[in-house]
């Protein structure tokens, strides 16, 4: 298919333009995903204002990890959409170490503050809101099964991935949908607004995508799923662990067989606040090598 090889072979030359990148050395990362009606763009306009907020965040920390500026004394804020499961979701009760939340990212990010010796704070708003927040400096971290692309990494720097996201199809049982092809035909997709499913489906057909006439952009992967049920679009692009959920608590609904496409995702800090993004990056390093990540994912995803 024309337009998903167009797609593919775009994202296998971004991959290997930033493959090894994510380091403590350089602030980037081979990763790529995941609220709001406001596209990626504006995310990149609003770059000027980040750059003047910046210099807010002035609490020194001093540790192992070196010495690195966090915006509160004690805490790390880390900015995310808790309607993202198994990676963040608002929890029944007090959630994992009290944080009122639970899922993958929320535990990474508790295991990457313990080690920096900071009490995690999470502040849940939409997607798009999440990723200003660490260029307004109002949070110092953004974990939301968040992916890569270039315009994030004009105003945010990205540490190493710490898991593989894989972005599928939604439709109803009956669809006359039955693959990634079919949705060239004039269909209607939902995508959650500001991820890149929303960007690169929005693309023309000539770049690889379906042109923004067919791609609607909802707050959260549950509106647009809810929209895809009463009939108001024809199918959803999502990441493939939230949709196994959405569809295992909507019945009436199935995935396509076919992935619509790979993604890394990965931690993001403030441009430029590389002492921040080094020392994150080590312990989130240390925390894949002795397998913690690893367990983590194993608790939310099984391996069937």
């Amino acid at each position: 298919m024309k337009k998903i090889a167009t797609l593919l072979a775009a994202l296998m030359v971004m991959t290997a333009a930033f493959a090894g990148c994510g380091s403590a050395d350089t602030g980037s990362s081979s990763a790529a995903g995941t609220s709001s009606t406001t596209s990626e763009s504006s995310v990149a306009q609003d770059s000027s204002v980040a750059s003047e907020t910046s210099e807010e965040a002035s609490t020194t920390e001093t540790g192992d990890y070196g010495e690195f500026t966090t915006i509160e004394e004690g805490k790390l804020i880390m900015s995310t959409n808790a309607q993202f499961p198994p990676y963040e979701m608002v929890a029944d009760g007090e959630g994992f170490n009290g944080t009122g939340f639970e899922g993958i990212d929320v535990e990474i990010a508790s295991a990457i503050a313990e080690k920096l010796g900071l009490e995690l704070q999470i502040d849940d708003m939409e997607f798009t809101s999440a990723l200003l927040a660490v260029q307004n400096n109002t949070a110092d971290v953004m974990l939301a099964g968040l992916t890569y692309n270039e315009e994030r990494d004009e105003v945010m720097d990205f540490t190493t991935s710490y898991a593989t996201g894989v972005q599928v199809v939604i439709v109803p049982e009956d669809s006359d949908i039955t693959s990634t092809d079919d949705l060239a035909n004039d269909k209607m997709i939902g995508t959650q607004a500001g991820t890149t499913g929303y960007i690169y489906a929005s693309y023309s057909p000539e770049e690889g995508g379906y042109g923004e006439d067919h791609v609607q952009a909802y707050d959260n992967g549950a509106t647009a799923v809810q929209a895809l049920m009463n009939g108001q679009i024809d199918a959803v692009i999502i990441d493939n662990a939230p949709a196994e959920e959405f569809v295992k608590a909507n019945e009436g609904l199935k995935i396509l067989d076919s992935p619509w496409i790979t993604e890394d995702y990965c931690a993001a800090v403030d441009e430029g606040n590389e002492a921040l993004l080094n020392a994150i990056d080590t312990a989130l390093q240390e925390l894949i090598d002795d397998g913690t990540v690893q367990e983590i994912m194993d608790k939310y995803i099984s391996a069937e």
